[in-house]
């Protein structure tokens, strides 16, 4: 089959390098000349664990192509993905106009053929309608067109084995013959068909994202209780997520949640919720919640640092990518230095994409080791490997002083207490 995808970002770009695989010939439209110049080198642009390789060999087997133009790729194609960016506005609103321009151009380059639009961009309830009119408007009369959604679950730092094995594919969709190409299409690829309507697939990819932000946030609320009371969060968390009903993923006490999909979701259901009429403080408490959760640990290395010149360890969201949208790291940063704090940060992946937004206000090592060497504290923001791993020994020699505030609970306080070290987590009590 001959697809086309319209993005290149986390979603397209893996997207694409996975159906090309499977044996399809797949068209990848972007709007930046040098990004499909470099995406036609092999450079994947994101980091992703495995994904230059499968870019790499499909461009080597000519089944993935890369281009600027609408023509010929979809005139080609009997699917085209829309898989643009859909970022916040202010009020929370999800910014659809990169899906709408998108459409238009769809509609004037469309063969006289049958074509399925489906769109894995993470969208409001209707946009798929908005869609489908606006290529009616735009496109040859005789060109037959049928819109379905396809929303992504992809995480990052996992999205190729999320694509090639997920839990559920959802397709929604008024037309029986969109719905049979798309399981043509996605034949190869693991999990539950949910097979529905446009407004309810649309609605159930919000609705995964709010539950996964309230599962942290909640936990994080529990982690506040803990703080207050010397409870241990991960003790409590640990004995309810036993209960089958409840489970422990993604209830994890921390700095919160960032990236591309959460945080926008959240404040985007948030919004349709108004616009429906529906009260809606539950999940507006969720996002408050989270970006309390940073503001918490901050205050707590404002009131026990020991000196202003500080190693931080993590700039992107999670581990294993590079992406730093809304990650907890520029909260910590930006009221740190306000407070008039020296930073030096390390992160295995992330460190060029901070650059382009903090610049040299702090400093960046080329090693974990190099960053903490002389400092008054260490701050893990993000959960690497490569940090739960460190010779501690070595660790506390480097730092000017013994104190570390873990963000993530990748330590263990009786480990810490036998070294001596200061040590301030989540949820848990200090050791001092």
């Amino acid at each position: 089959m001959t697809i086309t995808i319209i993005g290149h970002g986390y979603v397209g770009l893996v997207t694409s390098c996975v159906f090309a695989d499977f044996g399809n010939k797949v068209w990848v439209i972007g709007h930046s000349p040098d990004k499909i110049a470099r995406l036609k080198k092999g450079d994947p642009i994101i980091y992703e664990p495995g994904l230059k390789e499968l870019l790499i060999k499909n461009l080597e087997a000519k089944r993935i192509h890369f281009t600027l133009d609408y023509d010929p790729a979809i005139k080609e194609s009997t699917i085209v993905f829309i898989a643009v960016g859909t970022p916040p506005r202010e009020n929370g609103q999800a910014d659809l106009s990169a899906v709408l321009s998108v459409a238009k151009k769809i509609g004037q380059n469309l063969a006289n053929h049958y074509t399925v639009i489906s769109c894995k961009s993470t969208v409001s309830i209707g946009t798929n309608n908005k869609v489908k009119k606006i290529i009616d408007q735009n496109k040859h009369s005789k060109a037959k067109v049928e819109v379905a959604s396809c929303p992504e679950f992809l995480r990052e730092g996992t999205a190729l084995a999320d694509t090639t094995y997920p839990d559920r594919i959802v397709i929604g969709s008024d037309s029986r013959k969109a719905i049979d190409k798309l399981l043509e299409l996605h034949q190869p690829l693991g999990g539950k068909r949910v097979i529905t309507d446009l407004a309810s697939a649309e609605l159930i990819k919000y609705t995964a994202n709010a539950m996964l932000a309230t599962k942290i946030s909640f936990a994080n609320l529990i982690s506040f209780y803990c703080q207050k009371t010397g409870a241990d969060v991960e003790a409590v968390l640990d004995a309810v997520g036993m209960d089958k009903r409840i489970g422990r993923i993604f209830m994890n006490p921390g700095l919160g949640y960032g990236g591309s999909c959460l945080p926008k979701d959240v404040k985007a259901i948030v919004y349709t919720g108004k616009s429906l009429g529906i009260k809606n403080n539950f999940l507006k408490d969720v996002d408050d919640l989270n970006y309390q959760a940073q503001e918490n640990f901050v205050n707590q290395i404002i009131e026990n640092c020991p000196g202003k010149n500080v190693g931080l360890w993590g700039l992107s969201f999670k581990p294993n990518t590079d992406d730093i949208r809304f990650a907890p790291s520029l909260t910590v940063i930006n009221t740190l230095l306000k407070k008039g704090y020296q930073i030096t940060a390390y992160d295995p992946e992330a460190t060029a994409n901070m650059k382009k937004i903090v610049g040299d206000k702090i400093s960046y090592a080329a090693s974990a080791q190099e960053a903490i060497r002389g400092k008054d504290a260490l701050i893990v923001v993000t959960e690497w490997n490569e940090f739960k791993q460190v010779d501690l020994d070595e660790m506390k020699h480097l730092l000017k002083r013994a104190v570390i505030f873990d963000g993530r609970n990748i330590y263990e306080p009786e480990k810490m207490k036998e070294l001596t070290f200061k040590y301030f987590s989540i949820g848990r009590k200090p050791v001092l």
